[in-house]
């Protein structure tokens, strides 16, 4: 029986326009129940390459971290920043997103002159000039970068939160709606790290929570 045939996944791009600084940004835990919303901000040379990078996502725990060390290392500026659940119950989970990467844009060692965001919106940033990217974290280098960072980073805050909380473990699901997290805000209440404008439970059994 004949080797299926295997083709090797495409290069990310390098950049989106040449001969400009880019910052790619991306956020991690938009879709979580608890736990703030994490972003980064990467500017990489415009000769990086690597053939493991890619939507942090798609990756394994340890390919995640392994590259993280890389991005750091090699970036020419990265930046990480996070918006609490209190600010996110105050302005939404969209806007405390795009607060997140303004928060790391500000935070860069080195100003960009473009942005390259993961998504299909984005609020600007002051007066540089951004190109949102659908499923761009599975494209471009940078945002992948920041895809990566922001994740990692996130998690490891998680891995701190749940040495707090361990009744809800956040050490395996980081804070997403499973059905064991539901379960244990049922039977535990919801903590000040819980997002109280999200659906934790029922909404019967919500409104008696708080």
């Amino acid at each position: 029986m004949k080797n299926p045939k295997t083709t090797s996944k495409p290069l990310l791009k390098p950049y989106f326009k040449a001969k400009q600084i880019e910052a790619g940004c991306d956020e991690a835990g938009r879709g979580c129940l608890a736990g703030p919303v994490f972003a980064a901000a990467v500017i990489l040379p415009i000769d990086f390459q690597n053939d493991m990078l890619n939507d942090s996502k798609l990756l394994s725990e340890k390919k995640r971290y392994e590259l993280r060390q890389i991005i750091e290392k090699e970036a020419l500026a990265w930046a990480v920043a996070s918006v609490s659940p209190a600010e996110i119950d105050d302005i939404n989970i969209l806007n405390a997103s795009f607060l997140a990467m303004h928060r790391a844009l500000d935070k860069l060692s080195q100003a960009p002159n473009f942005i390259l965001v993961d998504g299909n919106r984005f609020k600007p940033y002051g007066d540089i000039p951004h190109e949102c990217i659908v499923k761009g974290d599975g494209k471009y280098y940078a945002i992948a970068a920041a895809s990566i960072l922001a994740k990692t980073y996130r998690d490891d805050y998680m891995l701190q939160l749940h040495e707090q909380h361990p009744h809800y473990s956040w050490n395996t699901n980081k804070g997403y709606p499973t059905k064991a997290h539901r379960l244990a805000i049922q039977q535990y209440g919801a903590t000040s790290h819980h997002r109280q404008s999200f659906r934790l439970l029922p909404l019967n059994e919500q409104l008696n929570m708080f």
